[in-house]
């Protein structure tokens, strides 16, 4: 199976928008909500819209608020839901297609940043991931109910048993409050399976001790 009619990295585009946003993370066959207000961000997405209706989620990675720099891997998703507020936002939502590494940044006239993306180190996204060697979910569950136990979420526990375990996995990853040279990491495993194992580490690491009584 593709991705909305994505066979090959050479099927993607070789110029991409990207969307600067600390914290915020898209996973491929992930969708990302996003209320869109800044005039240069409403630009893009008109371009987006008129044209391969990709954008680029990328974390920046220095505290220039003006011109920060980019974290070396973003993920492209594509406009699969628009709408316009009275008050002239934009709420969108993407859903993920490929992962990328960025090639360079290019000098360019429009308002919100572009790159030259490389799709190929991920040209894995574009198919089903091999689930096979995952982590149990127990382990994961059990993770989870460690981290709650110092941090204040609520947790929907029937969802953590029943969810696709990718779904679970990525949920976790953008939903939870690490930091985002950690959420950076999530993004950048090379697996779900990786990925999933680098989720419950840092579950673990930031897990009250063993005394904690909440989880008697």
């Amino acid at each position: 199976m593709t991705r909305h009619g994505y066979r090959k990295a050479e099927d993607l585009p070789e110029t991409l928008a990207v969307f600067p946003l600390t914290g915020a993370l898209l996973f491929p066959r992930w969708s990302l909500p996003l209320n869109i207000f800044e005039p240069r961000y409403l630009n893009m997405i008109d371009d987006a819209m008129s044209g391969s209706r990709l954008i680029g989620m990328i974390q920046p990675v220095s505290g220039d608020k003006v011109h920060p720099k980019l974290a070396g891997v973003g993920c492209a998703g594509r406009l699969t839901s628009y709408s316009e507020t009275d008050d002239g936002r934009y709420l969108i939502s993407l859903t993920g297609i490929c992962r990328f590494r960025v090639g360079q940044e290019l000098d360019v006239k429009s308002p919100y940043r572009q790159v030259a993306p490389d799709w190929a180190p991920y040209a894995g996204d574009l198919t089903e991931p091999d689930l096979s060697n995952l982590p149990d979910r127990s382990k994961l569950a059990s993770a989870l109910k460690k981290y709650v136990a110092s941090h204040s979420m609520e947790v929907d526990w029937d969802a953590v048993e029943s969810a696709p375990i990718e779904t679970l996995v990525h949920a976790l990853s953008a939903g939870c409050p690490f930091v985002p040279m950690e959420k950076q990491a999530l993004l950048e495993a090379d697996t779900v399976a990786a990925r999933c194992r680098a989720l419950i580490a840092l579950l673990d690491m930031d897990a009250p001790g063993d005394d904690s009584s909440t989880l008697q």
